[in-house]
């Protein structure tokens, strides 16, 4: 027995000593590989090779450790740090032109319009962009028309066919289950809780999906028919009778320029380059180029700051995260930005479906607060709706892309009922209490007529002080405002309209106006918000370390990307807590 025991022993030190051993190499690697991006050269005749496969959101985040320096991060893979090297790019010598090849980006109809943007800035320069696919999806084809030179593989296919959503219903699935979703509304286009009421989507929702559609493809056409000059009725028949289906039928309509292989495609870049076929050119990584051109800010000799406040993901409160919003961290992010002399603007960058209309009131607070001070500009990306529209619409100017989705000035409640589920099932309830509203809501007993009057009357309340912001925040009477709320989204090209945005385009026009109302011409930008960074965090993926997935990648693997979808917007609403103010869920535009 003591033999087993020593046998034991020395297994488990064993197991400890390579478990430490390991943690080391992997600090060890983390600190080594922080120094190494630090350290990236560019060569003379060099071109950014555009991979766009690791940017999923504006901003990338800004960590910190007060325990641990080394877990000090400020990660450069955000579209608002591929933006500002493009930007750089067009200056520097060194740089020839723009590679995109085979991209598969995750990127939104208003952030694909930003990067869009700011390569055609680029090719004023005279450098070129050119692409290569061996298949366009519509959305990577959207921002590669905006290449001087397109290359299609011969049996590649560009899918061109405009824009559709689909719309999931559950009203059948809850009488099934005998699961069923209370819900609670204020708006007719509120149609985040239709799919529990209905099997079929009710006129209004048809329309305002309908609108946001054309206004949509109305934009993305009209940039695709100006860089590749094919008319909008060409353009709208190529896409009605599917002519990129082939190489031949995409290039005979003009939505391509060559038919060839790869390394076709790249021995065009050798000619471009004056390199001879037989030797390879000089190529940068897009992310490797952000960190060589991020020294370029350090080394700015302004002394004047804009503050980008980024706001992206679900309004959801407290710690918040990269892809949620908590009221913590925009709290904190507010402060410092005011407490800092340096900082003369704020720009709140919000990239929000919405949520939580607690939340979302307390966000509104820390800008009206902050405005007081100093000016706020809101830059809206691909999402400002509901209560992403809520902590926007008091900034002193609102910026939004013709494609960005907004508007949905609406409230909601949903209560998760199981009364028919726990009768089925053998599960019965009493209740004892002193007042008759002691008890609350209980899942396992019918909403009662009085509770819902009660819960009616706080979505009612929150969705009139949600009218009078905007109200306020956009000099319009409750009624005006009241006329294009209801629920409904619209389009930044339709908001414009409306008066809920003030001027079409993107973070840096923002930027620009921030300062302009500053009253400063120099200027650099910090970014915010900042997390702490703790070694639990650290082994959950958010480093994009590859041997630490998140219980959100295992499970997509394990079920697929559509029927994750479905398991998360169960989930979603399963969660919810108190009065939302969110975007529909089911808006899923393909």
């Amino acid at each position: 027995m003591q033999f087993l025991k020593n046998v034991l022993a020395t297994l488990v030190g064993l197991f400890l000593f390579c478990f430490l051993f390991f943690m080391i190499i992997v600090l060890i690697g983390i600190v080594a590989g922080g120094s190494d991006k630090d350290t990236v050269q560019v060569k003379d005749n060099s071109v950014i090779e555009l991979d766009l496969s690791k940017v999923t959101e504006d901003y990338s985040g800004s960590f910190y450790n007060d325990e641990y320096s080394f877990l000090n991060s400020e990660p450069k893979e955000g579209l608002s740090d591929v933006l500002k090297a493009i930007k750089a790019a067009k200056d520097d010598k060194r740089i020839k032109g723009i590679t995109i090849t085979n991209n598969m980006s995750m990127l939104g109809i208003a952030q694909l319009k930003s990067l869009r943007d700011q390569l055609e800035d680029f090719k004023t320069s005279k450098k070129f962009v050119v692409a290569y696919a061996d298949n366009y999806s519509q959305s990577d084809y959207y921002l590669n028309s905006v290449a001087d030179t397109l290359y299609l593989n011969p049996i590649g296919e560009v899918d061109f066919k405009g824009l559709s959503s689909e719309v999931m219903f559950f009203k059948d699935l809850q009488e099934k289950t005998g699961i069923k979703m209370e819900v609670i509304r204020h708006g007719k286009y509120k149609s985040a809780v239709e799919p529990f009421l209905a099997n079929e989507m009710s006129p209004e929702n048809r329309e305002q999906i309908t609108s946001l559609l054309n206004s949509m493809w109305g934009s993305i056409a009209q940039d695709i028919s100006q860089s590749r000059k094919i008319s909008l009725d060409s353009l709208n028949s190529i896409a009605e009778n599917l002519n990129g289906r082939t190489p031949e039928l995409a290039k005979q309509h003009k939505l391509i320029d060559k038919i060839g292989y790869e390394d076709e495609y790249k021995n065009g870049i050798k000619k471009a380059l004056k390199v001879k076929k037989n030797e390879d050119y000089n190529s940068v990584d897009i992310l490797d180029y952000v960190s060589a051109s991020s020294l370029n800010d350090l080394l700015s000799d302004a002394e004047d700051d804009i503050a980008i406040i980024y706001a992206q993901g679900e309004i959801t409160g407290g710690e918040g995260g990269l892809t949620n919003i908590g009221e913590d961290p925009m709290r904190e992010s507010f402060k410092a930005a005011l407490e800092d002399d340096a900082v003369k603007a704020i720009v709140l960058r919000v990239n929000s479906p919405g949520g939580s209309a607690l939340t979302s009131e307390l966000i509104w607070r820390e800008v009206e607060l902050a405005k007081k001070k100093k000016p706020v500009v809101v830059s809206m990306g691909n999402y400002a709706a509901s209560g992403g529209y809520y902590i926007s619409c008091g900034a002193n100017r609102i910026f939004a892309e013709p494609g960005t989705i907004t508007g949905s000035i609406g409230v909601f409640g949903v209560l998760p009922n199981l009364t028919e589920l726990s009768g089925r099932v053998g599960i019965h309830t009493e209740q004892v209490k002193t007042h008759s509203n002691a008890s609350g809501y209980s899942v396992f007993t019918p909403l009662q007529p009085a509770t819902r009057d009660i819960i009616q009357q706080s979505v009612e309340n929150i969705y009139t002080t949600f009218v009078n912001r905007v109200a306020a925040g956009r000099k319009m009477s409750f009624e005006q405002v009241d006329a294009i709320a209801q629920g409904r989204v619209w389009t930044g090209a339709e908001a414009l309209e409306k008066g809920l945005v003030d001027e079409l385009g993107g973070l840096d026009d923002a930027v620009k106006y921030a300062a302009k109302l500053a009253k400063v011409k120099t200027y650099r930008t910090v970014d915010f918000p900042e997390y702490e960074m703790t070694f639990e965090k650290l082994f959950a993926g958010l480093t994009g370390m590859p041997f630490a997935k998140t219980k959100e990648e295992f499970i997509k693997e394990e079920v697929g990307e559509q029927n994750y979808e479905m398991i998360e917007r169960i989930r979603r609403v399963s969660q919810l807590r108190g009065v939302q103010a969110i975007m529909p869920y089911e808006i899923n535009i393909r």
